[in-house]
């Protein structure tokens, strides 16, 4: 059984969880959803999927995914990482957040992340934009905190669930308020499933009580 996953925390999650599967581990492809996104327009399939709803959206529009099969899994907000010997700041609002950004040598951010798209729109409406691209270290994928653990940044943009992954790094918080944005993820079945049944079972397996323990566990919110 094939499952994409977008999350890159639901790894942790998943091996966690594995051994309440009756059958075979499931063969996980991990992407952001931007990338899964591109592989399933270039005909790429699996059996599931765990990505952003907007996406799930798109695929359910398409006939791509079995609208009766998804179930809203988790939430998760952006926030950010720092180096340990830093000094902590205030984060309490906008202007908060922008005296950091600019005070900083370094940010690393993913950019095909839902984080990182996001905070590319963020840093633009607050008017910072060109100062901060400047300083930035943008990865194509994987856990920006540990650009930070490495001593390669001072400050990690991300998911607070992605953020928490990594040992070494000082967890800031959340975004303030007025610059917060969720990002909703659920799961679903193919149309075209080669096993749907062994997918059916893993998403019950991500929606288990187990699974809301280890979720809440890694600071995303439970939807189900």
């Amino acid at each position: 059984m094939r499952f994409m996953a977008a999350l890159v925390i639901l790894k942790a999650v998943e091996e966690d969880l594995i051994d309440a599967l009756d059958g075979p581990r499931p063969q996980m492809i991990w992407d952001p959803t931007a990338a899964l996104m591109a592989r399933i327009r270039g005909g790429e399939r699996a059996d599931g999927i765990f990505c952003i709803d907007d996406s799930i959206q798109e695929l359910v529009e398409a006939g791509s995914i079995d609208p009766a099969s998804v179930v809203p899994v988790v939430q998760a907000e952006f926030g950010i990482a720092i180096s340990l010997d830093m000094p902590v700041p205030p984060l309490n609002n906008a202007d908060d957040l922008v005296a950091l950004l600019l005070s900083v040598p370094t940010i690393c951010y993913s950019r095909s992340g839902a984080s990182g798209i996001y905070f590319e729109t963020l840093i633009d409406r607050l008017g910072i934009g060109d100062p901060v691209r400047a300083k930035s270290l943008v990865i194509p994928a994987g856990l920006t905190a540990e650009q930070v653990q490495k001593g390669r940044s001072v400050l990690a943009i991300q998911q607070m669930s992605e953020l928490l992954a990594v040992e070494g790094v000082r967890i800031l918080g959340p975004l303030p308020p007025d610059c917060q944005q969720t990002t909703d993820f659920s799961a679903g079945l193919f149309t075209d499933a080669a096993e749907p049944e062994a997918a059916r079972q893993f998403i019950d397996v991500l929606t288990s009580a187990e699974a809301k323990a280890a979720y809440l566990a890694r600071g995303l919110k439970v939807r189900f």
